[in-house]
């Protein structure tokens, strides 16, 4: 869930919007009303409410969540999106054993049409990184590039996230199994690593890998 306050986040709600009620928030969510008491019981927007919002009136989810930036997402030209900026940084994510090069430094920036973010997150948790090494092969590749939401730290079984053990950064697929967790690689030639019960916090999930970019040599 998104740490917000639910008060300011139904004000810019009912601003733009024709939703003036929390009924109506909960009639366009699809969602019962205790649900919405919830969250504003504990001051805690769920994603998938900014998401849903965001898309079906055209809002900016990061002005929804947080105030910050254009209320709407414009047209550029009336067939343009107007796209957004993901940055680059320089610190690279291991498919083998592991990087040391944690350098947030940014190297430059991505830009991504704002209407494919909206389906994928919210872009201001957004970053790319490049990968190294072959674990992870064939799916992902030497060199290849991904994309990372960190709001996507929930784990699905079979899914490939960017996860931190002590100065170390890898991409795994993550498996939850009783009382252990499982970093999978796709190069059989790479063992499973697990984790038992006591040596998961130890295991830092940075987000999930959404994207994949690749140049071809």
């Amino acid at each position: 869930m998104l740490n917000s306050s639910f008060k300011k986040f139904f004000q810019r709600i009912c601003e733009i919007t024709p939703i003036s009620s929390q009924a109506d928030l909960a009639n366009y969510l699809g969602i019962s009303r205790s649900a919405i008491t919830q969250a504003k019981k504990n001051e805690s927007i769920p994603k998938k409410w900014i998401l849903e919002l965001s898309k079906e009136f055209g809002l900016n989810p990061a002005w929804l969540e947080k105030g910050t930036g254009p209320q709407k997402l414009i047209h550029i030209n009336n067939s343009n999106h107007l796209f957004q900026k993901i940055r680059k940084v320089k610190a690279r994510l291991s498919a083998g054993g592991g990087s040391y090069e944690l350098g947030s430094e940014v190297e430059g920036y991505y830009s991504f049409r704002s209407d494919w973010l909206i389906k994928k997150g919210n872009h201001e948790n957004m970053v790319l990184i490049d990968i190294f090494g072959n674990s992870m092969e064939p799916e992902l590749k030497d060199g290849d590039t991904v994309l990372i939401d960190m709001e996507q730290r929930e784990i699905l079984a079979g899914a490939i996230y960017a996860v931190g053990l002590d100065d170390t950064i890898m991409v795994k697929r993550l498996e939850k199994r009783p009382d252990k967790l499982v970093l999978v690689s796709d190069n059989k030639n790479y063992n499973p690593i697990y984790f038992h019960r006591h040596e998961m916090n130890s295991v830092r999930i940075i987000g999930k890998v959404i994207w994949i970019c690749r140049e071809l040599k």
